[in-house]
């Protein structure tokens, strides 16, 4: 049985698979594919409206305990690459 994760943005529970994980070294929001990088991780579906909601949602921030200003840019970037192949 495979893991399940809760997707920040809809919080909706799906397979740890079928979601990208985050994490924030250096307070940049980056997706860590190999799931390997250190530090807590948030899940998200690669889509644009549940990034658009974690953000509306202040989500990032609390699912990675941090108080910092996070740099989300990098990870919407890749969302929208990846929205409009």
């Amino acid at each position: 049985m495979e893991p399940v994760r809760t997707c920040v943005g809809c919080r909706a529970r799906a397979e740890k698979s079928s979601l990208l994980r985050v994490v924030a070294p250096e307070s940049l929001l980056v997706v860590d594919d190999a799931g390997v990088l250190p530090g807590r991780g948030a899940y998200l579906h690669a889509s644009t409206q549940c990034f658009q909601n974690a953000v509306k949602r202040r989500a990032f921030g609390r699912a990675l305990r941090t108080d910092k200003q996070l740099d989300i840019s990098e990870l919407e970037t890749r969302l929208n690459a990846t929205v409009n192949k």
